[in-house]
């Protein structure tokens, strides 16, 4: 049976991670739930999504409408390069599991969270959601790669073969509040910012691993948390869609520690380490058809971005995610 009759009941997967509390705090604060709609953020603690039979047991109990999936193994580029076969496995087993469940139960809408890693490495810029399966991603961090490049595969399977209007969105860096601040497996911002304040505190430089060459387009969290409600509500297209800011705001990562340098106050020396890994030099994604939809989104600037997350992360600096 079809469980899309009266208000929605939305089930959030990885609800505890940097993308599910902007989400609840859009929720519960911005006045993004609807009248009787239930919203269920669900952690690891409540199920072990690699496993079909506890996913199974957590959408019975929860009976939701609609998912939003973003539960996954997430980490920075130095850990992808280490795991490359866990990444893949561990996110083949979560996905097939949410999305096969949410099927079965007769879910109306999935939306699941992709990433630009999934592009190919060999392209021209910039990338579109016309171009995910054009070639082989980048080798650093392959087996996230593939197994989020699946999700698509995925949806248009069950709209194929069932009419399910599963579909999936394509951010590019997020940052902000809640994220995870590990310097060795978290990404670049995040970690950035743990390391400027530590540096601040010990007196000693702020070392940013790699050239500071490479370029990266951010999204902060709670931008992205209302665009998901957007996609959720209004958007029809099983096609995944790129949710980030425009090219012309693309920064190098030499300019991303700058503004995490004057948000924090940072006096002391920036230095690279070229000898550490760049990882892909650039991702430079078209924000083009998010625009066709919603020409005038405004997206938070970046350097008021940093500046919030700065100011999180050192007010909640005992127990932030590090």
């Amino acid at each position: 049976m079809e469980s899309g009759a009266g208000p929605m009941r939305v089930l959030v997967t990885g609800g505890t991670g940097l993308v599910g509390r902007a989400i609840e705090r859009v929720v519960s604060e911005e006045g993004g739930a609807r009248e009787g709609e239930r919203w269920t953020f669900l952690s690891s603690r409540d199920a072990d999504l690699t496993d079909a039979a506890e996913t199974r047991a957590v959408f019975e109990k929860h009976r939701p409408t609609h998912v939003i999936h973003l539960a996954a193994m997430v980490g920075g580029l130095f850990r992808n390069m280490r795991q490359n076969l866990d990444f893949w496995r561990n996110n083949v087993h979560i996905n097939d599991n949410v999305l096969q469940t949410a099927h079965e139960m007769g879910v109306v809408k999935v939306v699941s969270c992709l990433s630009t890693c999934i592009f190919p490495d060999k392209t021209t810029y910039p990338i579109d959601e016309s171009m995910i399966h054009n070639g082989p991603p980048h080798q650093s961090n392959f087996g996230y790669s593939y197994a989020k490049r699946m999700i698509d595969v995925q949806n248009r399977g069950y709209f194929q073969q069932y009419g399910r209007r599963f579909t999936a969105v394509i951010p590019t860096n997020v940052f902000g509040p809640h994220d995870n601040f590990n310097i060795a497996d978290g990404h670049v911002l995040p970690g950035l910012i743990h390391k400027a304040y530590t540096a601040q505190k010990q007196g000693s430089p702020l070392q940013v691993w790699g050239s500071g060459t490479p370029r990266r387009q951010f999204i902060y969290s709670l931008d992205l948390a209302r665009l998901f409600l957007w996609v959720l509500r209004e958007y029809d297209e099983i096609d995944p869609i790129i949710l980030s800011v425009g090219e012309e705001d693309e920064v190098s990562i030499k300019e991303a520690a700058e503004c995490v340098v004057d948000a924090l106050g940072f006096k002391g020396q920036i230095v690279f380490d070229s000898s550490k890994a760049d990882g892909q030099f650039k991702k430079t994604a078209s924000n083009g058809k998010l625009r066709r939809y919603l020409p005038e989104f405004p997206f938070t600037p970046f350097s008021q971005a940093v500046k919030e997350t700065c100011d999180w992360f050192v007010a909640n600096y005992d127990t932030a995610r590090k």
